[in-house]
């Protein structure tokens, strides 16, 4: 079975200079965005026929379709296919498919549902789970597990209904908790747009190494992929490579050598969190990839070694769990919010930490 998760797939002539061509946005959302302002220059026109000569590969069905779905906006507003498009209209049109686009096969996967209405599915995932199928996942993800839930709910889903749920975006395979998938195009692009402006609320947990100074923060950093080492990402203070990223962090407990904190985001770039972190000295406990998988504080003595093995042992990946999530319901537009436990492996960590820093104090 091939879930395509593309009505209207997106590929862009190079054009004249009626058209201002924004970069397609690099986001952990998997929704790719394009922007189009219209030239003063430009004789009205019907908005269908106008991407149809823009857009490569698409049909007029399509392109209504998408109009249909409220996958295409005008000054950020829905419109009908019959609308012309006049000078100075900014185009928006959103691509839900996902990079990674592959076979989908449904999968028997326990998943924690939290919340399932007709619009959204609000999932805790475990440490340890692929979101999306991809080079080197091909099954087992979130996504088979959500295609096989759907399938069960109603087995007379055709494939092209089946393809309607999607990622309104992703949190990494070996961080926990909160992620929102959306089970019509009309909430997918909803959601996308909350997510695009901000307005979603994301609260983080993380276990992180060394004291702060301060008891709160801002960091501000573009992220993007790392320039010699491609599967990482990096920190770009001045902006010359990746998207702008900005991650506000609040202390909760301080263990001496590790700190307890909160992480919430304005942006949602890929390991966003782990980057910030590292980029001020402070990398994710455990965090195999940015540097927090060996002893960055503390003493030379064997017996702290030990501990922090041990520690390591209990929680075998960064610690770091999305806790709380809250955004306006794509339907009611009702504010909505959830929240999640932390999982065993982080208490459990945790706890240690907490009784090692009191027996230090005794």
């Amino acid at each position: 079975m091939t879930i395509d998760h593309s009505p209207l797939p997106i590929h862009i002539h190079k054009m004249n200079n009626n058209i201002i061509e924004q970069d397609i946005q690099e986001t952990d959302e998997l929704y790719e965005r394009l922007s189009l302002v219209i030239d003063k220059g430009q004789e009205p026109l019907r908005i269908d026929k106008f991407l149809m000569s823009r857009i490569e590969g698409a049909t007029r069905n399509k392109i209504q379709q998408s109009i249909d779905d409220e996958m295409v906006l005008v000054n950020d507003k829905a419109v009908k296919s019959n609308y012309k498009v006049k000078p100075n209209d900014r185009i928006i049109v959103y691509d839900d498919r996902s990079p990674e686009s592959t076979d989908i096969i449904p999968e028997n996967i326990p998943l924690n549902i939290q919340y399932e209405d007709d619009d959204i599915l609000i999932i805790n995932k475990p440490a340890g789970m692929v979101v999306h199928p991809g080079s080197g996942n091909p099954n087992g993800t979130l996504v088979n597990g959500v295609a096989y839930h759907l399938l069960q709910q109603n087995p007379g889903l055709k494939e092209t209904e089946l393809s309607r749920f999607g990622l309104v975006h992703r949190i990494d395979k070996n961080t926990s908790g909160l992620l929102v998938m959306a089970k019509t195009q009309q909430a997918m692009t909803k959601m996308a747009k909350q997510f695009f402006d901000h307005s979603v609320h994301r609260r983080y947990i993380a276990l992180v190494w060394g004291d702060f100074e301060k008891e709160e923060g801002t960091i501000v950093a573009h992220v993007g992929r790392h320039q010699r080492f491609r599967k990482l990402f990096a920190a770009y203070p001045d902006g010359e490579h990746g998207k702008d990223a900005i991650t506000h962090y609040k202390v909760l407990e301080r263990f001496n050598y590790v700190t307890l904190v909160e992480c919430r985001l304005e942006t949602g770039r890929t390991h966003q969190i782990r980057v910030h972190m590292q980029l001020i000295g402070h990398p994710l406990f455990n965090d195999d990839f940015y540097g927090g998988d060996k002893i960055v504080k503390g003493t030379v003595f064997a017996k702290y070694k030990q501990f922090v093995d041990n520690c390591f042992a209990i929680c075998k990946r960064h610690a770091l769990h999305a806790k709380e999530l809250g955004f306006k319901h794509p339907k009611t537009g009702k504010d909505v919010f959830f929240d999640s436990a932390l999982p065993e492996d982080m208490e459990a960590v945790i706890e240690k930490w907490r009784k090692y820093t009191k027996q230090k104090e005794v």
